[in-house]
């Protein structure tokens, strides 16, 4: 059974922070180092208020705007985010009542990073094979900035906030869908890429808030992110290469049969990388991260849409996806168009 990635929608928050705000309210950040490593000049940042969940149901209902017919065909929820709205229940269940959708739908929530669109179609097509469902509405949404702290530069400058939905579906033809997936894990380097504080191992206190100084000048508390940049640089040149031609290997293509290269929007330094290693011809590697900035598991399916629009995916296109971060953990999937 061929399963098909069927329509994505996006929805970013409306505050856009450019770099022209970050140098001004930060005088001492070398701006133009961020625009040439990290290539984001805008990123969106969601308000004081304004959850994944919001950020997912604003998605959701520009997928579902006048088609209701389409959501009630919705038979399962997968929403991957790591800005939960509660600790419990998961952000799935609330939005599978805010779309007031059946009671025979499966909704379930999993906590991963920028892996989550590729995990995700790995998840969906695996339900949908099993014969059971039929129509997966995939939901991956962050709020990262609420995790960073606002003098931390290698962070503020690169993640901005973003949700994408995605269905998922039973196609009805072997020309089209989601060829093959290879999803990977490296929990040894899970300290690469982490929150410390703020679940059981942790729990918040007077002490996690308490911040401290790098000897790059970031400042961070416990309850902020924690990114090691050039050991997730690293990681991902040493780790995605190989499964990229691995699953190409295993499905008898090569770079050459590949129309297009989405891979998670993590910095220019990153893709810019993958390139070079992998020996692609850069108008073949799709970037929007200029744009958004890394909006996590969101870069993936965003990038997907933006380039459908640009008319650089067309019907038939190969294309080659991979997601790689927090974990650490990373996934490619091949899809045809």
């Amino acid at each position: 059974m061929k399963v098909i990635i069927k329509k994505i929608e996006y929805y970013l928050p409306e505050n856009a922070v450019t770099n022209d705000f970050l140098q001004t309210e930060n005088p001492e950040w070398d701006m133009h180092n961020v625009k040439e490593r990290a290539g984001v000049f805008k990123r969106f940042i969601s308000s004081e208020n304004e959850t994944a969940l919001d950020l997912g149901l604003k998605a959701c209902e520009k997928l579902f705007v006048n088609n209701d017919e389409e959501k009630n065909k919705i038979d399962g929820i997968i929403f991957c985010t790591q800005s939960e709205d509660y600790i419990m229940p998961p952000n799935s269940c609330i939005l599978h009542g805010k779309l007031k959708l059946p009671e025979n739908v499966l909704a379930f929530d999993f906590n991963l990073a920028c892996s989550g669109y590729t995990y995700g179609l790995a998840i969906a097509r695996g339900l949908i094979t099993a014969g059971t469902w039929k129509n997966i509405l995939l939901v991956n949404s962050d709020t990262y900035s609420k995790f960073i702290n606002k003098k931390d530069r290698s962070a503020r400058v690169l993640f901005g906030d973003g949700a994408a939905a995605t269905i998922i579906s039973a196609g009805d033809d072997d020309l089209h869908g989601i060829i093959d997936v290879l999803c990977s894990t490296e929990g040894k380097q899970h300290d690469k890429f982490m929150i410390p504080a703020g679940g059981c191992r942790i729990p918040l206190s007077n002490k996690t808030k308490e911040t401290e100084t790098d000897s790059s000048g970031n400042v961070r508390s416990q309850e902020n992110i924690h990114m090691d940049g050039m050991g997730i640089l690293v990681f991902i040149n040493s780790k995605v290469p190989k499964q990229i031609r691995e699953i190409l290997k295993r499905n008898n293509l090569t770079v050459d049969d590949i129309s297009l290269f989405v891979f998670h929007q993590a910095s220019k330094m990153a893709l810019d990388s993958l390139t070079k290693i992998l020996k692609i011809k850069s108008d073949k590697v799709y970037e929007n991260i200029g744009n958004v900035g890394n909006t996590v598991s969101a870069s993936i399916p965003i990038a997907i849409k933006d380039a459908q629009q640009q008319g650089k995916i067309k019907k038939g296109n190969k294309v080659l996806l991979s997601g790689f971060g927090v974990g650490l953990s990373w996934a490619s999937a091949i899809v045809q168009f």
